[in-house]
């Protein structure tokens, strides 16, 4: 259920953030008071962007951002050598669904390389700059270096060209199993600037600033990836896939994101995600 930000409660927030009190400490009391943490998020960033001269005291939104060119709202997009779709854009945050963007050829010929070397998924350990096990996360996976077989090498050149991003500046490309019942509960992909173990991970290529999910291989049932705080769902369609970014460290991007549940069938994902700066 949506709750609507009145005038009364912007001018609480400036109040309370003038009188010194920090923003995790009115996002504390705001859930004591039975907000959700969605509307939480709206309130702050609405107090941000219509009061210039408050500090919020959000993390600083990036202004050079990956993502395709949508001047002029056009159906197809240039990817060098493949002509892609844009089937649904949302601003608030800012997602994309692009279709035809790998081949069925390409599709199969990802899970073939992938399926000799999968196990179970691991994330990033913020904590400690390492990787874990996470019972949110019930899929198998692996990695492929950057350019590392032909395939993937041509799907970062297409990526790169899409997404108006430098190749180098990607992860290298990690491939999913989902099998009956697996699942990626909804998490951000961005590293808390908060945990002990982000600066280790940050050496690497700065933070995470968009996530691109593209489609393998669609399950009979379920498997949707999920948007909880503004209700969209994208169908795990083979040859499609969802692009998002967010532009600081802070659940105020609407960035929360899940796998739902494979209720029939096997999906399998490609996932790369951008950095800020060259990742190494």
């Amino acid at each position: 259920m949506s709750q609507p930000i009145s005038p009364e409660l912007r001018e609480w927030l400036v109040a309370q953030l003038a009188a010194g009190h920090s923003v995790p400490a009115l996002r504390a009391s705001m859930r004591a008071a039975g907000w959700h943490d969605s509307a939480t998020d709206v309130a702050l960033a609405q107090l941000e962007a219509g009061f210039p001269n408050v500090e919020v005291a959000l993390a600083p939104a990036r202004t050079e951002m990956p993502g395709p060119d949508l001047d002029g709202a056009p159906l197809y997009l240039d990817a060098g050598d493949r002509q892609v779709q844009v089937l649904q854009t949302m601003r608030y945050p800012r997602v994309i669904v692009f279709g035809n963007l790998l081949s069925v050829e390409e599709c199969e010929g990802l899970i073939a390389a992938a399926r000799v070397r999968l196990a179970r998924s691991l994330t990033v350990e913020t904590r400690t700059g390492g990787e874990v096990l996470n019972v949110d996360r019930t899929s198998d996976g692996m990695f492929f270096e950057r350019g590392e077989n032909e395939i993937v090498a041509r799907l970062e050149q297409r990526l790169a060209m899409l997404l108006r991003w430098p190749l180098e500046y990607g992860e290298g490309l990690q491939i999913l199993r989902y099998a009956p019942g697996a699942q990626y509960r909804p998490h951000y992909d961005y590293f808390d600037p908060n945990e002990p173990g982000t600066p280790t991970i940050l050496k690497r290529g700065g933070q995470r600033v968009a996530t691109l999910v593209m489609y393998l291989q669609e399950p009979e049932q379920g498997g949707a990836t999920t948007f909880p705080d503004v209700g969209l769902e994208v169908a795990p369609v083979r040859g499609t896939g969802v692009f998002f970014s967010y532009d600081r460290p802070d659940p105020v991007t609407r960035t929360l994101h899940g796998g739902a549940p494979v209720l029939a069938g096997e999906k399998w994902v490609a996932t790369k995600w951008l950095r800020e700066r060259e990742f190494k």
